[in-house]
């Protein structure tokens, strides 16, 4: 079977069981504070085994996009060395949320794999939670039982609460599993030794394929665990070694999910895939990064220093290293996967294939850059090796004329060849160098690296990093766990409501609150709007405490207080801060707005990548390759306003079907988790329309007036625009005004501006020539002067004296004027310009080379005089100073400078 059936095959079988086929989410998580990325299956359901939504399905079954490279879950130096981790990876999963439990899901996987996909049943063995007395918590018995009925007793296999209790954090949902393991070794293999003893022992042909998660519990902040509402099935199985295991492969990297890419990069670097072990594992390395570079950004996410955008900068720069170090691929390469990669997924993750150009793009300047940065590393290891080497043969008396690598001048210096572990860490931690290359490059030229200190130095950035982003959150207290939250802000701006739970959270320092309502009007943090401010009121209106925002988390709307309310138990009136909403209102049809505008004007490739909507201004990114002409930027402002003058009414559909929106030509944006209703926002069925759960005016008249302020570059192939709207784009036409009438009044009332402006800019270059001609005249005419106070010292020709001219480069052309004058020169200038002290050392090349001099030490040692510093090159050298009165001491010290 090829890869494609096999998926197909096991969504078909779920599917037979009454499971309803649900979209993979994006990769990027956008509304759980606890996650990047998701790193499972069940993540897009969280709030369903926490009973935090309602349940439309009790059945379901998908393939789920995952990444796996921070935290908990890190299976990063993995990849690529071994044949089962990857980064990005497929998870096919089926899910009971309060339905069926152990008895199905175990007798249902038992059926998929033996009948459906004909693994042959003596390669299979099964593990169970064998209990964990320290928690409370009993064996397994009831997942024992069932699987006798199709598992001898031999092959079931008690597992720890490391292997056989599921958890996806330090906090949430989880529970007991089991796991089933495939054993792929030879029939003679499994004769010499049981599988059994193999089980969770990193066996590379003994390998876990499944997991039954049966999750009954969460995980509170103490440590303890508290009976979840209804218990829940949550399964998951790798995908890539299932492909494995069917296709009968020893390696994940040997089926037809990554070898079209492998054999891709062999053919283009000239290396044939299974010669060499460092070669393979870079080509594993390559291929497997490239889906995991590829798929989060075309879910929303671009490479960059922080967060997310860090992690997979980290994982692209890995990629680029490995292809640069072992495949010789010094050139942009990365890049060209992309397109093989989209057509693997075509039909299966079709938003990699409807952005392929836009995401090769950006994989192609994060290549460049990095390039770069490799280049700059490797110059400033030669240089350290190169300065440190010199070092090491002076205090060791060996003569620097000798060459480093000599066998006799290492056997002396080997135990002192050691880089830096600061320096080692400063070239990853500024320049994004990769330590394992600093020890590569290292190793090449016989020095090693002081890991012990590099550690240290990464272990206190870590610290700093956790302290700044620590943040420690309480457990839910339940005030009314009977009620129910509904989000009212479309309609209403107060409502009555009741707290449902609210909880502490401490970060850098500070305490504040989160609050469940029953009721809330509160627009949460989502799809670029910031989240609403206001007050949550006592019912008697006398008493209230601060919302200082609103966000959201797995689908719950969270207010964040200050404080807390006397009376948690009563009634509230939640209000929230009108003005700021309705400004964030203008910005966000303004944004809708804009986006329809952009594909008019400039094509359809337009989409959005990223927006920010706040009472002040909007901005809002999306993907184009050139920067935009003031034209087409006039254009598309003309158009948002033209729609806003137009006062088009808003069209809001609710619940509307998923598929029936998409089918009507609404715009999607790509990284977005749509459910199976959606909302859909219309103004004008022939101009926007789009899947969109923000808060928006009822007229496009309401914004007043759009008006542009920005157009900026973001990353490859992703433009940003900032503008403004209503009572804020007034202001700013208001001050523009003001400004052109002050410049109006300058220019004693010129009507003319640009003509009045041009003539005052062709009169001061033409002034500036004549003053430029005046002083070079002057400089002449001083030069001759100047030679007049010429002295002989020692046999050098010395020039020591103020000079008073107007800028430094009039300053530097008279020393070369002079220079060209004299022979043997030794000259020193002082200057006083714009009340600032300064000097100028010329030395002619013979002193340099005959008597040792260097202009750039010298003017270094004077500069002392005026509390200043300076350098340059060794025949010409300046300086600047905070200390005038110093300049008559720096002419006096000239004349001990001259050597004998």
């Amino acid at each position: 079977m090829t890869a494609k059936e096999i998926r197909q095959a096991y969504l078909k079988f779920f599917e037979s069981k009454q499971h309803h086929i649900v979209p993979s989410a994006p990769i990027v998580v956008k509304n759980d504070p606890t996650l990047m990325f998701t790193n499972a299956g069940m993540n897009q359901f969280k709030d369903l085994f926490l009973g935090e939504a309602p349940i439309k399905y009790p059945r379901v079954t998908d393939t789920q996009r995952c990444l796996r490279v921070s935290g908990k879950h890190n299976d990063l130096e993995e990849v690529g060395i071994d044949t089962y981790h990857h980064t990005m990876f497929e998870m096919l999963g089926n899910w009971s949320f309060g339905d069926y439990f152990k008895k199905e899901a175990i007798s249902w996987s038992w059926e998929l794999l033996t009948e459906v996909y004909k693994i042959p049943k003596e390669k299979l063995y099964v593990s169970i939670f064998e209990g964990d007395e320290k928690e409370g918590l009993p064996r397994d018995t009831e997942a024992y039982d069932l699987w006798k009925q199709f598992v001898p007793e031999d092959r079931i296999i008690l597992g720890n609460k490391k292997d056989n209790f599921w958890e996806m954090g330090d906090m949430g949902p989880c529970g007991p599993c089991s796991e089933i393991h495939v054993d792929c070794r030879s029939a003679e293999e499994r004769a010499a030794v049981s599988g059994k003893d193999l089980v969770n022992a990193d066996h590379p042909q003994v390998i876990e394929i499944w997991n039954n998660v049966f999750m009954q519990f969460n995980r509170l902040k103490d440590g303890s665990l508290q009976p979840l509402p209804a218990q829940h099935v949550d399964t998951g199985m790798g995908f890539e070694r299932l492909v494995r295991v069917l296709q009968e492969k020893s390696s994940n990297y040997d089926t037809d999910v990554f070898q079209p890419m492998i054999q891709f990069i062999a053919e283009h670097s000239g290396v044939v895939y299974g010669t060499d072990e460092k070669t393979d594992i870079a080509m594993r390395v390559m291929a497997d990064h490239i889906r995991a570079i590829s798929f989060v950004i075309a879910d929303g996410q671009l490479p960059s220093n922080n967060k997310a955008g860090y992690v997979i900068r980290r994982i692209l720069r890995r990629a680029v290293r490995y292809a640069y170090t072992f495949l010789n691929l010094k050139e942009p390469f990365l890049n060209q996967l992309v397109p093989v990669l989209a057509n693997q997924f075509k039909g299966v993750f079709d938003e990699l294939f409807l952005q392929q150009d836009f995401v090769q793009k950006v994989v192609l300047e994060e290549e460049v850059s990095f390039l770069r940065t490799l280049a700059t590393g490797i110059q400033r290891f030669e240089a350290y090796t190169k300065k440190q080497g010199e070092f090491l043969m002076s205090e060791n008396a060996i003569d620097t004329e000798k060459s480093f690598d000599d066998n006799w001048v290492y056997s002396i210096l080997k135990d002192q060849m050691v880089i830096s572990g600061e320096f080692a860490f400063e070239l990853n931690d500024t320049y994004g160098f990769p330590i394992d290359l600093t020890e590569l490059m290292a190793r090449e030229k016989r020095w090693t690296v002081d890991m012990d200190e590099y550690n240290k130095a990464l272990t206190l950035q870590k610290e700093r990093s956790r302290a700044a982003t620590a943040v420690d959150t309480g457990d839910w207290i339940m005030v009314n766990s009977d009620l129910e939250t509904e989000f009212v802000g479309y309609d209403d701006f107060e409502v009555e409501t009741k707290i449902i739970k609210y909880r502490k959270v401490s970060a850098k320092g500070k305490e504040q609150y989160q609050i469940v309502l029953s009721k809330t009007p509160f627009y949460a943090e989502s799809g670029g709007q910031v989240g609403d401010t206001g007050r949550l009121e006592d019912h008697s209106r006398m008493f209230f405490v601060e919302v200082t925002d609103t966000k959201k988390e797995n689908g719950v709307i969270v207010h964040y207080t200050d404080t807390l309310p006397e009376d948690l138990d009563g009634l509230f009136w939640a209000v929230i801060d009108e003005d700021k909403r309705l400004l964030s209102q203008d910005n966000h049809t303004a944004t809708h707005l804009l986006h329809a505008a952009l594909k008019k004007v400039l094509g359809n490739h337009v989409n959005q990548k990223g927006s920010l909507v706040n009472p002040d201004y909007l901005r809002f990114d999306f993907s184009h390759f050139a920067k935009i002409s003031d034209e087409d930027l006039a254009q598309v402002e003309h158009l948002v306003n033209q729609k806003i003058r137009e006062n088009i009414p808003l069209k809001e559909q609710r619940d509307v079907p998923y598929e029936q929106a998409i089918s009507s030509g609404v715009t999607a944006l790509f990284g977005e988790k749509y459910g199976d209703f959606v909302r859909v926002i219309t103004f004008d069925d022939h101009y926007s329309k789009e899947l969109c759960g923000g808060t928006h005016v009822k007229a496009t008249g309401q914004i007043g007036y759009f008006k542009i302020i920005s157009e900026s570059a973001v990353a490859a192939g992703v433009r940003r625009i900032e503008a403004i709207t209503a009572d804020k784009a007034e202001a700013f036409i208001l001050e523009q005004n003001r400004e052109l009438n002050e410049l109006r009044t300058l220019l004693k009332g010129n009507k003319d501006l640009k003509a009045a402006v041009s003539s005052l800019l062709e009169e001061n270059a033409k002034l500036k020539k004549e003053a430029e001609k005046a002083v070079g005249e002057q400089s002449a005419n001083l030069k001759h002067e100047i030679v007049h106070h010429l002295k002989t010292i020692h046999g050098v020709n010395v020039i020591a004296t103020h000079v008073d001219l107007p800028n430094a480069d009039a300053v530097k052309n008279l020393a070369f004027a002079v220079k060209d004058l004299v022979d043997d020169l030794f000259l020193v200038f002082t200057t006083l310009i714009d009340d600032k002290p300064g000097i100028t050392v010329m030395l002619s090349e013979n002193l340099i080379k005959s008597k040792g001099l260097n202009a750039s030490n010298i003017v270094r040692e004077l500069a002392k005089d005026i509390q200043g510093g300076g350098g340059g090159q060794p025949f010409y050298a300046t300086a600047g100073g905070k200390n005038k009165d110093g300049l008559a001491a720096v002419l006096t010290k000239v004349e001990a400078l001259i050597p004998a």
